[in-house]
């Protein structure tokens, strides 16, 4: 008997390996290839090779396989008509970061109802993923658990690092050896120095333990991600997107000797976690975008098929199409700030 050892732990639950998911839910190559086509486009982006905006718009979290395809579907249609302006990626989010406790995402609680089975989790997001990818629309994600990546990682075009954990060591090497480009938001108290710090480290290469394919722990040695970028999405002491503050930002990059583009999170405390006032910062961008603002590359908005969000509860209890995380925008605000950052000379 162990006195010293694991003695919080329950139990030690087996879990499939990501090789196994994968080929249980295996990529079909024209998914590759939009995955692919899609992070070089965003790399083009973020070094000013390509002029379009890139807007990563999508649900706070998802939590609705139905909803989450009929959102993708909307995307897609307006992806036809802004192609030539607007690179639209759709926020796929399963792993919700918690300053105390809450529903931690699809990934970890796909019941709702505490239950945590982690392995159905896991191959739902990959099903989600598969299926919005599938319809020609490509996905983003943020992630939390450095484990995660191995079994989904193939299928995201964009990910974000949050405001709790871009100061974590653990993500930035990750980070370095992740294979799409990467945001990383601004620390929750606003400043910006941990998120730039984060871009620098990620940039090198690093050696550290994970997992492999098969499950298997291994020391992984990376080359490192040089399409790190900035997230500006407030603080606590209010909003961070103005253009005072995205010169002062532009000039600790040019310090820092970090060329990629930056982008502005309209939601968060940018918009004062008013979802209703993620419009008004979308609009400054665009100004500030019109007035010839070149660091300015993107965008993100927390966006749903309906406005709002409602209670956390049993999945039959819900209201289809909204939010049980952070409210967001609805399906037709959204339309029109597209159009309107389409329409950015």
């Amino acid at each position: 008997m162990e006195l010293t050892d694991n003695i919080h732990i329950k139990c030690f639950k087996p879990l499939s390996s990501p090789r196994q998911v994968k080929e249980d839910l295996p990529q079909a190559q024209a998914v590759e290839q939009l995955v692919l086509k899609a992070r070089n486009a965003v790399q083009k982006i973020l070094v000013h090779q390509d002029s379009r905006c890139l807007a990563v718009i999508g649900p706070c979290s998802l939590h609705d396989e139905k909803a989450a395809l009929e959102y993708a579907g909307k995307l897609k249609v307006l992806q036809t008509e802004v192609a030539d302006r607007v690179l639209l990626v759709m926020r796929a989010y399963f792993e919700k970061p918690r300053t105390t406790l809450g529903w931690k995402g699809m990934l970890y609680d796909p019941h709702m109802d505490g239950s945590y089975d982690i392995e159905e989790g896991l191959r739902r997001a990959r099903r989600v993923l598969l299926g919005i990818t599938e319809l020609g629309v490509p996905a983003a994600t943020e992630f939390l658990d450095p484990i995660v990546p191995q079994y989904t990682a193939d299928l995201v075009s964009w990910a974000a690092i949050g405001a709790r954990t871009t100061e974590s060591q653990i993500h930035r090497q990750m980070v370095s050896g992740l294979s799409m480009p990467i945001g990383f938001k601004n620390a929750t108290d606003g400043t910006l120095q941990s998120a730039i710090d984060a871009i620098k480290a990620a940039s090198s290469a690093h050696s550290f333990m994970g997992i492999d394919r098969n499950g298997q722990v291994v020391i992984a040695e990376t080359r490192g991600n040089r399409y790190g970028h900035v997230v500006m999405r407030g603080g606590k002491d209010g909003p961070n997107y103005g253009e005072e503050y995205v010169a002062f930002t532009e000039a600790l990059l040019r310090r820092a000797q970090i060329d990629n583009g930056l982008l502005i999170d309209c939601s968060h405390d940018n918009s004062n976690k008013d979802y209703r006032l993620q419009g008004k910062v979308c609009q400054d961008v665009i100004r500030q975008l019109q007035a010839g603002n070149s660091r300015i590359v993107g965008v993100m908005l927390e966006s749903f098929l309906n406005e709002g969000k409602q209670a956390f509860d049993k999945p039959e209890n819900l209201q289809y199409g909204v939010s049980v995380t952070d409210s967001c925008l609805g399906w037709d605000e959204t339309e029109t700030l597209v159009r309107e950052l389409a329409r950015v000379d």
